[in-house]
C-alpha cells in the first residue's frame, strides 16, 4: 500500500505521517515483519524495558485493579457462562493470571521469550510467537473475549490483526482493546504552549498513533461495533503542573505512584462509580495517556 498523508513528527530517523489511506498517524515507511520479528521475540523486553517484568511486579495491586475494571465490564456484558478470553500480547502474564482466579479460561499469545517464560511460571497458557493468519488458524477453539493491550501501536497492519483476530471471538463476542493515546489535547498544550518536544514519538517500536476516534474507526472497518470507550490516569498531567518526568526515571516513578494511590483510594465503594464516570467522561473528551475500547462482534 501507498501511503500519504502530512508529515506531523520526526524521530529516531523516522518521519510520522498522518495517513490518509489508513485513517491514523503512523511512522513511514512502516517497517518489514522480519526486523519486527528480530526485535519482539528478543531485543524488547531486553533491551528496549528490561525493568518491565520487574516494575509490573512492583505495582501488581493497582495492576490487579486496572484488570478488574475490564473484566468487570466484559463479565457484565457477557453474562453467565461465557468466561473464555484470549489475550495477545499477553506479556508477562498477570491480566490472564487474574482472570483465571476469576474463573475464566485463558489463553495467551506472546512474541517475547522472557515474558511468555515469565507468565508459564504463573500458570498460564501461552503460546510464544507472534499473532497472525498461521498462529490463528492453528488454535481450534473460538473465546467469548479479546484482550489486546499496548500492541496495535507495534504492527505494521493493526487492521489485519483484528480482522484475524475477530475470526477467534464467538458470536457476540467482546474486545477490549488499550493503546496509547497520542497527540492528545494535554499533549498539544505541552508542545504548543510549553515548548516540548513530542517525546511520545518512539519509531520503530510505535508504528502507530491512535486518537479515540481513529481507532474506533478501526475497530468498526475490522468487524466490531463499539460500545465503550474510557481512558486510563492522564500521566501527562504532571508536565503541565511543573513535573517534568521526561527522561527522569526516578521522578517519572515517583508520579507513577502518585498516580496509583489515587486510582487505588477511588476504588473505594464511595467513590468507585464517580471514578468510573470520570474516566468515560476523559474519553469523550479525548483526554487520558491510555484510551480502552471496547466493541461486540458485528
Amino acid at each position: 500500500m501507498t501511503h500519504t498523508g502530512n508529515v506531523v513528527g520526526n524521530a529516531n530517523g523516522y518521519g510520522v505521517i498522518d495517513c490518509t489511506e489508513c485513517g491514523f498517524i503512523h511512522m513511514d515507511p512502516v517497517p518489514g515483519s522480519a526486523e519486527l520479528d528480530r526485535v519482539y521475540a528478543e531485543e524488547y523486553y531486553r533491551d528496549e524495558k528490561p525493568l518491565f517484568i520487574e516494575r509490573v511486579m512492583e505495582d501488581l495491586d493497582w495492576w490487579r485493579s486496572v484488570y478488574d475494571d475490564r473484566l468487570d465490564f466484559l463479565e457484565s456484558r457477557l453474562g453467565d457462562g461465557r468466561r473464555s478470553i484470549l489475550d495477545i500480547g499477553s506479556g508477562p502474564g498477570y491480566f490472564l493470571k487474574r482472570g483465571m482466579e476469576r474463573g475464566w479460561s485463558a489463553l495467551g499469545i506472546e512474541p517475547s521469550r522472557q515474558a511468555s517464560a515469565h507468565a508459564m511460571t504463573l500458570g498460564v497458557e501461552v503460546i510464544n510467537g507472534f499473532f497472525n493468519k498461521e498462529t490463528a488458524s492453528g488454535i481450534k477453539r473460538r473465546f467469548d473475549a479479546l484482550h489486546i493491550s499496548e500492541v496495535l501501536e507495534h504492527v505494521p497492519e493493526p487492521g489485519a490483526l483484528l480482522r484475524t483476530a475477530a475470526g477467534l471471538l464467538s458470536d457476540g463476542g467482546v474486545i477490549c482493546c488499550v493503546v496509547p493515546n497520542d497527540f492528545s489535547p494535554v499533549q498539544k498544550v505541552l508542545t504548543d504552549r510549553l515548548g516540548f518536544a513530542p517525546y511520545w514519538l518512539a519509531p520503530p517500536h510505535h508504528i502507530n498513533y491512535f486518537s479515540f476516534e481513529s481507532l474506533s474507526a478501526l475497530l468498526e472497518r475490522s468487524g466490531f461495533r463499539v460500545i465503550k470507550r474510557t481512558s486510563m490516569f492522564p500521566i501527562d498531567l504532571f508536565l503541565l503542573m511543573g513535573d517534568n518526568y521526561v527522561g527522569n526515571d526516578s521522578l517519572g516513578r515517583e508520579c507513577h505512584a502518585r498516580r496509583k494511590r489515587l486510582d487505588l483510594l477511588l476504588n473505594e465503594p464511595g467513590l468507585a462509580g464517580f471514578k468510573k464516570d470520570m474516566y468515560e467522561l476523559m474519553a469523550r473528551h479525548g483526554i487520558g495517556r491510555e484510551m480502552v475500547i471496547y466493541g461486540v462482534k458485528a
